[in-house]
């Protein structure tokens, strides 16, 4: 995909958090955690729009105020702690279809990925070709289901997950990765026509994993904290 194309970048981001109350604008090194992701979209080349789609008034307040755009409120119903992010993503481009401003490339960035870069959003933007639907972003997973990941049953015995007894040792195991939320790019009209991001076919950028951290409680807050104050997360890799 080419940076000409009309790309609008979208930040979903709810009131209700019970894992981190208020995370969506808790202050995180000095700015509002929201601020991060608005300030990546605006930088990544093709970018037209920074939309925030929420159902609160004070993140909405935030958003304009580090420059996005808020064009309309989330009705309450899409913005319950069951709520399929897909949904929710179909109700933005919706309200953008109707009002005849649909972008041809969606760009999700989460509010709870602070750390990524310019270039990891444009390196998935880059990925997004003829032959695909999705592209999503992953690291490195360090536990394999063929290996080291346990299901359990109602008496507490344990089994690998995917049983194979010509694996003795994770770096025998096939690769396989930790999908993250640093950044999902698709066009419009797939979402618009499917129900979930496994419907087409799928691309993965991988990211580092000290820039694909993903704030869900107090102690991924304190981890992206003590990242942002380090050089660790700009060092070559």
């Amino acid at each position: 995909m080419t940076f000409d194309t009309n790309i609008c970048a979208f930040i979903f981001a709810r009131g209700g958090s019970k894992g981190l109350p208020g995370k969506n604008i808790k202050m995180l090194a000095g700015k509002p955690l929201l601020a991060y992701s608005i300030e990546t979209a605006k930088q990544v080349a093709g970018v037209k729009r920074v939309i925030v789609s929420t159902d609160n008034d004070a993140i909405a307040e935030v958003a304009r105020a580090w420059g996005a755009e808020v064009p309309f409120m989330r009705p309450a119903e899409l913005a319950l702690d069951d709520t399929p992010e897909w949904r929710v993503w179909q109700h933005a481009l919706k309200w953008l279809k109707q009002h005849h401003q649909l972008p041809e490339l969606f760009v999700s960035l989460p509010a709870t990925s602070p750390l990524r870069s310019v270039s990891d959003v444009e390196k998935c933007i880059e990925a997004l070709d003829k032959n695909t639907d999705m592209v999503v972003t992953v690291t490195e997973a360090h536990r394999s289901p063929w290996f080291n990941m346990l299901s359990r049953d109602e008496q507490g015995f344990c089994q690998v997950l995917l049983d194979n007894k010509e694996i003795y040792r994770r770096q025998d195991a096939p690769e396989v990765f930790d999908m993250t939320t640093v950044a999902y790019v698709a066009r419009s009209e797939f979402i618009l026509s499917h129900e979930r991001v496994f419907d087409g076919r799928v691309k993965a950028v991988e990211i580092p994993k000290e820039r694909a951290a993903d704030i869900d409680t107090a102690l991924d807050f304190a981890w992206a904290e003590f990242l942002l104050g380090s050089d660790y997360r700009d060092a070559p890799r």
